[in-house]
């Protein structure tokens, strides 16, 4: 099955342009963990943004300065950002209810306590 994939990471950590493009990066790892390859079809576009910097309306000053986080501090933040996309993922379908789009077309909804035998029988559950 082929579609593409748009993912938003917002963050109030303190990041600028290179290493908000690195927590975008990370997405894919999620992705990855719930069986997402990314197809031959695939456009998938993955962003991130942060809302630390505060930028004034009418600035006192002509240069503004902005903290950022160092690049050593990154790490439990790509983790974050993996694990928030997976668990996005997976929300998602838990979550989805069953539709009826263009030319009666169907798509059910996961029948979640069917999910939760077949789960069980495999030892998936912990």
């Amino acid at each position: 099955m082929n579609g593409s994939v748009m993912v938003v990471v917002a963050t109030d950590a303190p990041l600028d342009h290179r290493q908000l493009k690195r927590v975008a990066k990370r997405v894919s790892l999620g992705l990855a963990r719930t069986g997402f390859y990314g197809s031959n079809g695939s456009g998938d576009f993955f962003i991130a943004f942060s809302t630390a910097a505060i930028i004034p309306h009418e600035p006192d000053q002509i240069a503004l300065k902005n903290t950022v986080m160092t690049n050593e501090a990154s790490s439990p933040l790509f983790l974050a950002t993996v694990e928030a996309t997976e668990e996005a993922v997976i929300n998602s379908l838990l979550k989805a209810k069953t539709i009826i789009g263009r030319d009666g077309n169907i798509k059910e909804a996961i029948d979640i306590q069917e999910l939760i035998r077949v789960l069980n029988k495999y030892n998936a559950i912990n």
